[in-house]
Order: structure tokens, then C-alpha cells, then sequence
């Protein structure tokens, strides 16, 4: 048997040696704002885009998005964690936690769906996605977690508005 000995100040908890610590960090560093700035550039052409499309005359201003998606991205957060946590320790089986992973992953893509690849028929597909797995996870986990699915009623609440709205969009930019 082989044993090889690490100096505990010469490699890190995943065990990357000093210059590979080094090289990760600097490639950090310095690929950081290239890729920031790739990212400022999809989201002011994307505004632009969307900013151009034919809504209807409800659709809420474009800042109202941001606050509303930063109290659901905490719901979520809470909700969702606590349910990943009870599958990990074999509390839940994977059917109940499989609409939870369908959710995050369709809402997760959505955004490089409608302003990424700026097709609105895809959108409007992954939101019919995000809506039918939210409710899919709601009442797969009331049996087990009541409180989360009533965490998750202004979630729904927004995303099936935002459906309505994503459907309004494509018909009328079709």
C-alpha cells in the first residue's frame, strides 16, 4: 500500500496544490470581468429586445421583476432547501422531490430561454413547464410539509401570472 503525505499548508480541503490554488484563483481574477462584461452586453441587448415586443397594456414595468423574483428566490430557498434536506436524509422519496428538481431546472432556464435565445415560443412553453411542476411539487409535498406549500402560494400566484403574460407576449409578437 502506497501512502502519500500532504502537508495540510500546502494543499487545500479538496486537496488542489499550491500552484493549482493559484492558477484557479488567477483565472478568476482575470477571466471575471471578460465574462461580466459578455453578460452586461446579452442583458442590454436583451433589454432592448424585450423592450421592443408588443405587451399588453397590464404587463407591469419592467423593475417591478426584480423585487418580486428576490422575496420568491427566498421562499424558495427556504422551502425548497428543507425539502432537498429531508431527501438527503431519506425522509422523502424521490417522486416528492422530483417536481422540486423539474422546477428549479425549468425556471433556472428560463431566463437564457426568453432573453438568451429571445424565442418566445420556448418561454412560453418552459413557463406552461415551471407551473405544472410547481403544482405538481405542491401537492406532492403536502402530505409530508403543509407549510411548504403554503410558502409556495405567492410563488404560484406570480408564476401564473407571469404565464398569462409570457402566453400574451408570443400571441402577440407572433
Amino acid at each position: 500500500m502506497r501512502v502519500v503525505y500532504r502537508h495540510c499548508f500546502y494543499y487545500d480541503k479538496r486537496g488542489y496544490p499550491p500552484l493549482a490554488q493559484l492558477v484557479r484563483a488567477q483565472s478568476l481574477y482575470l477571466w471575471g470581468p471578460w465574462f461580466e462584461s459578455k453578460r452586461t452586453d446579452m442583458m442590454n441587448n436583451a433589454y432592448n429586445w424585450y423592450s421592443q415586443l408588443i405587451k399588453p397594456t397590464w404587463a407591469p414595468p419592467s423593475w417591478l421583476f426584480g423585487p418580486v423574483w428576490t422575496v420568491l428566490y427566498v421562499l424558495i430557498a427556504v422551502s425548497f432547501g428543507k425539502v432537498f434536506i429531508m431527501a438527503f436524509q431519506k425522509r422523502l422519496s424521490f417522486i416528492v422531490v422530483l417536481p422540486f428538481i423539474l422546477n428549479l431546472f425549468f425556471n433556472f432556464i428560463f431566463t437564457s430561454i426568453q432573453f438568451g435565445l429571445k424565442n418566445n415560443l420556448l418561454a412560453a412553453a418552459d413557463i406552461l413547464l415551471v407551473l405544472s411542476t410547481l403544482i405538481w411539487a405542491m401537492i406532492a409535498i403536502f402530505p409530508y410539509m403543509k407549510w411548504v406549500t403554503y410558502i409556495q402560494i405567492p410563488y404560484l400566484l406570480w408564476v401564473s401570472f407571469a404565464t398569462v403574460l409570457q402566453l400574451t407576449v408570443t400571441y402577440l409578437n407572433r
